[in-house]
């Protein structure tokens, strides 16, 4: 660290420095020069870097600590997924792609994620009152009423959503309230009631310069209050998976909170596996969103899915992955 002052050359300092830094390449270094805003960014052969204050070279430094350590974690193995049928999928998104892609059916968005082995809650799509009611006896009570339109994202926002319906008449009301939250045409889907230890978010996002991302966070209404998610590009592996719900600040909710029973993070890790598989087949699939999915010491299962579908360019290679130039 130099403070320059008028008695001392900064730039003979530093390039006295140089052959010391060279001369030890095993040696991670830097320079800090405070009070010279017209210092040299780096000295020496090696392309040392100088900073003007310590607590940017402490942090620098930290970050490459961080990704040091992570090139020298195993890359981990690609997962053999039993029970995929990516031709069953294939099928429906090009269906869906030829009836103008955008927001899916729910039917349909079930199809694609059936053909990856995840699993939903049983739903029924009905388009009357009776049909409501019929569909929550099979099912038994209580149920959940929900609008089919695809349009309608933030069901729940907009009165689009009844839970606990536990009668006839319940459901009657339901099934007006949330047609009319959407477009009454499409219909409801009723659901049986099913509850989780915990509430997750996991899904695909297409960007056009790397690809697919799949991400999973903690779920439910605040998702997007709180904000804790971890992102990974495709392909994935049996370590990504296990890496992505440990980076979350919520982690300790799924491995027993306060007493709780840890959930089953084996069942986690397969749902984004499979998201991956998904992601890295179908880039078609430009958002996909299950929220929430309701985790506990028996497994992981789907709620509520809404999928977009939009045609492709030219994707971005694999293997290369790289930023735009500044502009």
């Amino acid at each position: 660290m130099v403070a320059a002052t008028r008695t001392n050359d900064v730039p003979e300092i530093l390039a006295a420095l140089g052959p010391v830094a060279d001369g030890n390449p095993a040696l991670t270094t830097a320079a800090v020069v405070v009070g010279r805003p017209d210092a040299p960014p780096v000295f020496g052969a090696r392309r040392a870097p100088v900073f003007d204050l310590p607590e940017r070279a402490v942090q620098a430094l930290g970050r490459a600590a961080r990704y040091a350590a992570w090139r020298r974690e195993p890359l981990g193995t690609r997962a053999d997924l039993p029970g995929l049928d990516p031709a069953g999928a294939r099928a429906a998104v090009r269906e869906g792609l030829a009836g103008g892609g955008g927001w899916q059916p729910y039917g349909r968005t079930a199809a694609i994620l059936a053909g990856y082995g995840i699993p939903l809650v049983p739903s029924v799509e009905v388009h009357s009152e009776q049909e409501a009611v019929a569909a929550a006896a099979r099912l038994g009570h209580p149920v959940v009423l929900k609008s089919a339109d695809p349009d309608l994202v933030h069901k729940s926002d907009v009165g689009g959503v009844r839970v606990g319906l536990t009668d006839e008449a319940a459901v009657r009301d339901g099934y007006r309230a949330v047609t009319a939250a959407g477009r009454p045409d499409r219909g409801a889907l009723v659901q049986p009631m099913v509850r989780g230890q915990v509430e997750l978010v996991a899904g695909i996002v297409h960007d056009p310069l790397f690809g697919s991302l799949v991400m999973t966070g903690l779920g439910g209404v605040l998702t997007d209050v709180l904000g804790d998610r971890a992102f990974r590009l495709v392909p994935m592996t049996d370590r990504d998976a296990g890496r992505m719900w440990r980076s979350l600040r919520s982690a300790p909710l799924l491995t027993g909170y306060r007493g709780a029973p840890p959930v089953d993070t084996d069942a986690v890790e397969d749902l984004l596996l499979r998201l991956g598989r998904l992601a890295e087949d179908l880039p078609e699939v430009a958002e996909l969103d299950l929220n929430p999915v309701l985790v506990g010491p028996d497994g992981a299962i789907t709620v509520d899915a809404k999928l977009r579908l939009a045609p492709i360019g030219t994707e971005p290679d694999p293997t290369l992955r790289q930023l735009r130039r500044a502009r």
